[in-house]
């Protein structure tokens, strides 16, 4: 029997956001485990009924980008735990198996390469992952910008035996090569390259458009033998580059579901063994994702993949 594709969640914020979460800049989707936190859990249960085998911890924006220094040093443990206790929870009220994702973002603001730097981060995402380590059931280091930002995460997790996915965020287009790659300007080839020798168990592009994906998958897998995933973002193009905290991005219109189904045929088709959604992206999608791709045949090289 081939093995099923495997599911992941979409987008918290905006499924936050609109179901009347409390939701505002610059807490995003962090505000809701504060004022309202079961509105998390209303989140994470939506995907899990609409076919998401996993689902992330909503500690994205429990970060001192998003939250604030103060509140950081104060609640930011607390936070995080109780973002990995909601997204256990219900993970194992669900009747299907339902695994939970860490998510470790990035510690100092998304699509800003240029503002990492080492020493802060690490100490931003030691305390994600302690208070995140007794829920979780593989890591997913997310919306990585730079090769740096992957290869911090990996030496705080060091010999943590449970899966890490590594997953990176594309420049918006493609270069005047034809080729997609990271928002610091970094080749996919290298950072494959460095995922790989990473002991990475799945190599991931998310919170990019659509359209960019498809190249960063095809480069990437024929150098790889790692899990490959795509999660996009509904982003309008003009958006994009405002970065995170810069108001709400406008959504497009041609990523409703059945337009996002297709693109998601096609990465499943050039290799892609994990889909599922980011930005904009809410159980509407991930319920079509899962009914139209679930039982779908993989090539043998992607059902050996999924051993991760």
């Amino acid at each position: 029997m081939a093995k099923q594709l495997q599911i992941l969640d979409g987008g918290m914020g905006r499924e936050l956001s609109r179901n009347g979460a409390p939701f505002r800049q610059p807490e995003w989707s962090a505000l809701a485990l504060i004022e309202a936190p079961e509105y998390v859990r209303r989140a994470h249960d939506a995907f899990i009924e609409a076919g998401a085998q996993i689902i992330t911890t909503n500690s994205y924006a429990v970060v001192p980008f998003h939250i604030g220094d103060a509140r950081f040093e104060r609640d930011g443990a607390a936070l995080a735990r109780l973002a990995g206790a909601i997204a256990r929870d219900a993970a194992d009220a669900s009747a299907q198996s339902v695994r939970v994702a860490g998510s470790l973002p990035p510690a100092l603001g998304s699509y800003r390469p240029d503002l990492f730097e080492p020493v802060q981060a690490a100490r931003i995402l030691q305390v994600l992952i302690d208070a995140l380590s007794d829920q979780v059931d593989l890591w997913l280091a997310e919306t990585q910008s730079s090769i740096a930002e992957v290869r911090l995460v990996a030496d705080l997790l060091k010999d943590d035996p449970r899966p890490r996915w590594f997953s990176f965020t594309l420049d918006d287009a493609l270069n005047t090569q034809g080729k997609a790659q990271l928002r610091s300007g970094e080749s996919i080839t290298a950072a494959v390259a460095a995922a790989t020798q990473l002991n990475a168990a799945a190599i991931l592009f998310n919170c990019s458009p659509p359209e960019v994906m498809s190249a960063a998958l095809l480069e990437a897998g024929a150098q790889s033998n790692s899990a490959l995933g795509i999660y996009a973002n509904a982003f309008e193009p003009s958006d994009q580059k405002r970065g995170a905290n810069v108001g709400l991005s406008a959504m497009r219109r041609d990523t409703e579901p059945g337009n996002y189904l297709r693109w998601a045929q096609e990465w499943v088709a050039q290799g892609a063994t994990i889909v599922g959604g980011c930005c904009g992206i809410g159980p509407e999608h991930i319920h079509a994702l899962s009914t139209a791709l679930v039982d779908a045949d993989l090539a043998p090289a992607a059902q050996d993949a999924l051993h991760v």
